[in-house]
């Protein structure tokens, strides 16, 4: 999953306030997102990818952090999720899975660590649980990816599937472009079905359009998770740089912002910048 710039619109107006969730005591696990799906409920999903951040969506009860590839374009500076590797992408998930109580901690399988053989895709899902303290991964593709899937899950790593806009594809698919349309959603049904039978435990879909990704949802027992895929997924991921302001530019469509932290962060490192140019920081208050 990526935070794009391209084909932008400009984001939504900032939420008002929080909407009551269901209670759940202690750690949330697969069967919570199944009966979410079960009971007609939502549940909600944001990437994190150090520990301040994680700390702050558990305590407001994000039901899934997700340890994404977009660290690639949100962390390191790329400007794809391509280049991040597996061993970049461990320590922000030990960062991630050791400061959040509550959380399912879900990781990213980067471009490159899964592709070549189902042997592959079970090492590298194993290192993110072993080395990287995940509950499950998160794994790009259509059917094609079922028999991998399903060796992962054998292996006893619980999967997410992604389909729809597959970033880590995205050469391959001619750019940001919705997913599904026309003749493309039998397939993507279709992708859907093949991905539960093989043992996921979950379906995201991205860059859908909203009546594909609800008959997707209606098709499968299991939960999705969307992300520019309309409302009638059963819970919604975004990046929380994009969630929250932080990231400059423009947004996505399916983007919106709850917050304005680059302006804030802006203007505090700006009142420090001229504290410490007039003298007036440190003051005899702040000295030993």
């Amino acid at each position: 999953m990526t935070s794009p710039t391209s084909g932008a619109e400009q984001p939504a107006p900032y939420g008002t306030g929080p909407v009551p969730q269901a209670k759940t005591a202690g750690r949330i696990r697969i069967h919570h997102l199944q009966q979410a799906k079960d009971e007609g409920r939502r549940f909600a999903m944001l990437t994190a990818y150090e520990q301040y951040a994680a700390e702050i969506f558990d305590e407001a009860g994000i039901e899934v952090l997700l340890i994404g590839d977009s660290a690639s374009n949100n962390v390191y500076g790329n400007e794809t999720s391509l280049p991040v590797t597996v061993d970049e992408l461990l320590p922000l998930c030990r960062a991630v899975s050791r400061s959040a109580k509550r959380a399912f901690i879900l990781a990213d399988l980067p471009f490159g660590s899964y592709e070549v053989s189902a042997a592959q895709a079970v090492e590298t899902s194993v290192r993110f649980l072993k080395e990287g303290g995940a509950h499950a991964v998160k794994m790009e593709g259509g059917a094609f990816y079922a028999d991998t899937v399903r060796a992962v899950v054998q292996a006893g790593v619980p999967v997410m599937a992604h389909i729809g806009f597959t970033p880590q594809s995205e050469h391959s698919l001619g750019g940001y472009r919705v997913q599904g349309r026309g003749d493309d959603a039998r397939r993507l049904i279709e992708d859907a079905k093949a991905l539960e039978a093989a043992g996921a435990f979950a379906v995201l879909m991205e860059m859908v359009p909203a009546d594909v990704a609800a008959s997707v949802d209606a098709a499968l027992r299991v939960p999705t998770v969307g992300i520019g895929a309309g409302s009638s997924t059963t819970g919604q991921v975004l990046v929380w740089q994009d969630m929250a302001g932080l990231r400059g530019g423009k947004m996505a469509r399916f983007v919106k912002q709850y917050a304005d932290l680059r302006t804030i962060l802006g203007t505090a490192a700006r009142e420090y910048a001229a504290d410490v140019r007039g003298g007036t920081f440190p003051g005899s208050e702040h000295s030993f």
